[in-house]
């Protein structure tokens, strides 16, 4: 995966995230940054979303890169379509040489 994106990159060199957290009363949220690793970090001081604000501390339990934005929202609004149980799969820690 890659980290991070330099400042005045142009907008097709950037790679973004799509992101799963997992709140302190046990709901998911999905989102979408450019760093993912910042991104938590504001959810848990508070100041990402109103959603997350009054459910922390959150953990980051799954990411994904996409090569743009229109394509990390596009994954973002697909997976927030999924049941609790599929997220759950997806965030799912793979083993190493298994499908």
């Amino acid at each position: 995966m890659t980290e991070g994106v330099e400042a005045g990159e142009p907008e097709a060199k950037k790679s973004w995230w799509v992101y799963m957290l997992r709140c302190a009363d046990g709901t998911l949220y999905t989102g979408v940054s450019t760093d993912a690793e910042r991104r938590l970090t504001q959810h848990n001081a508070g100041t990402a979303s109103r959603y997350t604000r009054a459910r922390l501390p959150v953990k980051m339990i799954w990411r994904e890169t996409q090569s743009g934005h229109g394509d990390a929202l596009r994954r973002e609004t697909a997976i927030k379509k999924l049941s609790r149980a599929e997220k759950l799969r997806l965030a799912r820690p793979r083993r190493k040489g298994a499908p």
